[in-house]
């Protein structure tokens, strides 16, 4: 749970900029990949990282603005990426803007349940890194070249001079 608005805004800074680059890697042709039939594309998911933010900050009284969350998916990669940095961004502003380190102990209905706001900031994030976890596999199917978020992803071992680990 996070605690202090500093420490919450270095982290969105890095895992926003970790879902930026994973959204940019997309294409319009592989927003149609899905692990099997009846589940979540590409697409889907990554809209879904893009409306959650403003549907999640909602219910703590922060506006982010931002597609509705059961707006359709874009067709075009394009509006995601596009999407993605705007809500990205307004979140960050308006966490800088409207709280102090104690709103971070006030606390709001999520979902049925009573969380801390430091507590949804953690989840937001924890959710924003599973979905993008399960990007890079789809993104892997559609053929797409998967950038490191945490470290260099196979491809990019090369660039630091290195093999990439074996298999």
């Amino acid at each position: 749970m996070y605690r202090k608005i500093d420490d919450f805004m270095q982290s969105w800074d890095y895992e926003a900029k970790g879902t930026q680059k994973i959204l940019d890697a997309l294409t319009d042709q592989s927003l149609s990949q899905a692990v099997a039939k009846d589940h979540r594309t590409i697409g889907r998911m990554a809209w879904h990282l893009v409306t959650t933010i403003p549907e999640m900050m909602g219910h703590t009284g922060l506006s982010v603005g931002g597609a509705d969350p059961h707006s359709l998916t874009p067709a075009d990669a394009a509006t995601i990426k596009k999407s993605y940095a705007a809500v990205a961004k307004a979140l960050g502003d308006e966490v800088r803007a409207k709280w102090q380190d104690a709103a971070l102990e006030v606390e709001d209905n999520m979902y049925g349940e009573t969380w801390k706001r430091g507590v949804t900031l953690t989840a937001l994030l924890m959710h924003q890194a599973h979905h993008r976890g399960q990007l890079t596999v789809l993104m892997r199917q559609a053929g797409l070249r998967v950038p490191g978020v945490y470290g260099p992803a196979l491809e990019e071992w090369s660039q630091y001079g290195q093999p990439a680990p074996p298999v």
